[in-house]
């Protein structure tokens, strides 16, 4: 038997008060990872997940008939919405796909309707997600700890990071083998070089869901989809090998996702705080909401990738206030998000900016 839905209030947060303080550090650690990589490259990228293998355009279709719980800010009324994707990896530099690191998808749905959240320009509602239930820091400033060691390696020695990468794959096999899961090892090079498209992703840290408290994930669903699950993809000599591997899935197969959501239903077993910690799926089961579907298209076209890629900020704040970002690494990813885009659009002289609604 389920526990009820927890209920959404604002004392489900714990803000503690070196936080401003560590926002603050973050975006400075940002700038070095951001203007490393311009000066190196002539052109600024973005400081997380710089990379991307794939941009989509699709529909996402909200389901009818929700129950009351589930038919939630953005989820609440039947339809469908033209989206966006982006498939990347997570690393602030651009780096030869021999290095393996974990996936992303960042999702973009146009015209979502109600309040906003504070600062959130147009009418969108952004999810981010990661191919791994669980954050690799309990705080941001422990996330911040880590990123300042990995600015220190930005756009330097690739060809160390392809051999380290080679290493920490056999490590990471080593210990899945055995039932041990290792984020530090993933996120430093040694997570399998999957096909994004076959992955599920997931938000890691929660949000508000209208009256409740949920995580949210993406799964794919189409034996288009599923056959990829798993499969990895030979980078040997091949920089752009995922990137390429993805526009050749894409050219002739319709892909189908399930957009699911985990309704938190017990604080203590379920955190708002922790993002390390996995919400058992037993305790608290994910649901399908919606469903994406991208038919078979070019997913590096020119134009798309321009003004998607280059011109659009992906960011977890960019939304509804039904959908408020909770916990202390989404407080904590407001401001550096922003201020990675806005200097992309200063060095790069292209402005960044939220798609146009119907069309």
């Amino acid at each position: 038997m389920l526990n009820e839905p927890v209920r959404y209030s604002p004392a489900v947060e714990d803000v503690q008060p070196e936080e401003a303080r560590t926002i603050e550090a973050l975006c400075e650690t940002f700038d070095t990872i951001l203007e490393r990589t311009a000066q190196d490259s002539g052109h600024a990228v973005r400081a997380v997940h710089a990379k991307a293998h794939g941009i989509l355009e699709g529909t996402m279709a909200i389901a009818p008939g929700l129950p009351p719980e589930l038919a939630q800010g953005l989820f609440a009324t039947p339809g469908e919405h033209r989206v966006y994707m982006r498939l990347s990896t997570n690393a602030g530099d651009i780096l030869p796909d021999a290095v393996s690191l974990p996936r992303g998808v960042a999702i973009k749905v146009l015209d979502a309707p109600g309040e906003r959240l504070a600062g959130a320009e147009g009418t969108a509602q952004d999810f981010i997600m990661v191919n791994g239930p669980v954050f690799q820091a309990k705080t941001a400033e422990a996330f911040h700890s880590s990123l300042k060691l990995l600015a220190k390696t930005t756009d330097r020695a690739e060809s160390l990071k392809v051999a380290a990468s080679t290493v920490l794959r056999g490590v990471n096999k080593a210990l899945q083998a055995v039932g041990i899961e290792s984020t530090t090892v993933a996120a430093l090079g040694g997570a399998p070089n999957v096909d994004p498209l076959g992955e599920t992703y997931y938000s890691v840290t929660p949000f508000r869901y209208g009256d409740h408290i949920a995580k949210f994930s993406l799964a794919p669903v189409a034996a288009s989809l599923t056959a990829l699950t798993g499969r990895e993809i030979d980078a040997s000599g091949r920089p752009d090998a995922i990137r390429e591997t993805v526009q050749a899935e894409m050219r002739d197969r319709e892909a189908v996702w399930a957009f699911r959501v985990q309704l938190c239903r017990d604080l203590e077993r379920q955190p708002v705080e922790d993002p390390t910690v996995a919400w058992n799926e037993d305790e608290a089961p994910f649901q399908t909401v919606a469903t994406i579907t991208v038919r078979p298209q070019d997913s590096w076209d020119a134009d798309r990738v321009k003004a998607v890629d280059e011109g659009m900020r992906f960011g977890v704040w960019t939304g509804l206030a039904a959908h408020r970002p909770l916990g202390n690494i989404n407080r904590a990813r407001n401001a550096p998000y922003r201020h990675s885009a806005e200097f992309r659009q200063r060095f790069n002289g292209c402005p960044i900016h939220e798609p146009a609604g119907k069309r």
